[in-house]
């Protein structure tokens, strides 16, 4: 890989840490020990650090206490996900619209306790599809989804991931379910999460913090990183997920992050 990394003063002046979790603080349940320490070095040295995560299959009441439980001492307040994204435009910009949702157990409770009314499917029609990482997908879900968007339904999608990495492989996730029903009814979703503008303003929103005070961990260069060279927050790839040494190289110029690392443990290095 033909990378060099600019000086780690610029991730130094830094005031908020935020991170992705599949593959770059932990597989699955394999936690990255590094990772509990630089980010246990960060909040020593006075950083604010996020979660901020585009799997929505789980709420954010599991993403804490896994956290917990890996050792990370995390807060709710510093934890976020995609489907917090899509929900907070549900009730912003499509209140009391109808909404047929594609998604696990969690995420469906998490949208109906935020007031967001759910179809179950056996509706003629819909005002809005929602298609994303469900571990529950039956076809008659799928079925229902391209019946409702054949219908005139707006589409959308909690965030665009393609496969959801694990300590034994890949899942396909919410980018593969929505290729399906893009396949069958020839509508691209709107998609949310990482790397969205949507996301970026929530997460100013929820901080306080400008994005030039930001930088963003993660593993993948079309969400994590290209949340950061989209919008201006500076970004660093870690290759224990996703992505390869190749890919970057592969990658044009402006898709390319500001930092690669091996994993955390690098950067840990370089910061302390």
């Amino acid at each position: 890989m033909n990378f060099i990394n600019p000086a780690p003063s610029i991730l130094q002046s830094k005031k908020l840490y935020i991170f992705d979790m599949d593959g770059t603080i932990y597989l699955g349940n394999c936690v990255f020990p590094f990772a509990v320490r630089f980010i246990q070095n960060l909040r020593k040295n006075g950083k604010q650090v996020l979660f901020f995560t585009n799997n929505a299959s789980h709420d954010p009441a599991f993403y804490l206490e896994k956290l917990n439980r890996l050792g990370f001492a995390a807060t709710a307040q510093e934890i976020m996900t995609s489907g917090d994204v899509t929900a907070e435009f549900l009730l912003r910009h499509r209140a009391q619209k109808s909404v047929y949702l594609v998604g696990t157990n969690e995420l469906v409770n998490n949208f109906r306790e935020k007031g967001i009314p759910l179809l179950n499917g056996k509706e003629e029609s819909a005002d809005i599809v929602v298609t994303s990482f469900d571990t529950t997908l039956t076809y008659e879900k799928l079925d229902n989804a391209c019946r409702f968007v054949r219908n005139g339904a707006e589409y959308l999608s909690t965030h665009p991931d393609f496969n959801c990495p694990t300590e034994t492989g890949f899942l396909p996730d919410s980018g593969a379910i929505a290729a399906f029903v893009t396949a069958s009814t020839g509508v691209t979703p709107t998609y949310f999460g990482k790397p969205y503008r949507e996301t970026l303003d929530m997460i100013c929103e929820a901080t306080g913090h400008a994005k030039e005070e930001m930088c963003v961990f993660g593993d993948r260069l079309y969400t994590d990183i290209a949340l950061g060279r989209r919008h201006g927050v500076t970004s660093v790839l870690v290759l224990s997920g996703e992505t390869k040494p190749s890919d970057v190289d592969a990658a044009a110029p402006e898709d390319r992050p500001d930092f690669v690392y091996e994993d955390l443990d690098g950067v840990d290095r370089d910061l302390f």
